[in-house]
């Protein structure tokens, strides 16, 4: 619909890859949180790997912004590419 309304094709790839790699920063800081605070839980299951190692913790986490942006991309360039007039027989 933005495109229909003027907005440039950047700007909705832009729009959408935003707001998905919003919810992957509070994830990562929920799930960073609750991994720190059930160490003592995962210590038995961790061979070889501190529970608070950051190597681990940033390779993981990396691992999975790149698995979001690849999943948001695909939505992203569909939503990009519409066409305006499409776009206001739909609404």
């Amino acid at each position: 619909m933005r495109i229909a309304l003027g907005a440039q094709r950047s700007g909705v790839l832009r729009l959408v890859l935003v707001d998905a790699m919003r919810l992957v920063i509070v994830g990562l800081v929920v799930g960073i949180l609750a991994a720190y605070l059930s160490t003592g839980l995962l210590e038995t299951q961790l061979n070889g790997v501190k529970p608070g190692d950051p190597l681990s913790i940033v390779v993981a986490a990396l691992v999975l912004m790149a698995a979001a942006i690849l999943a948001a991309l695909l939505p992203a360039l569909r939503a990009a590419r519409v066409e305006p007039i499409i776009a206001l027989r739909s609404e």
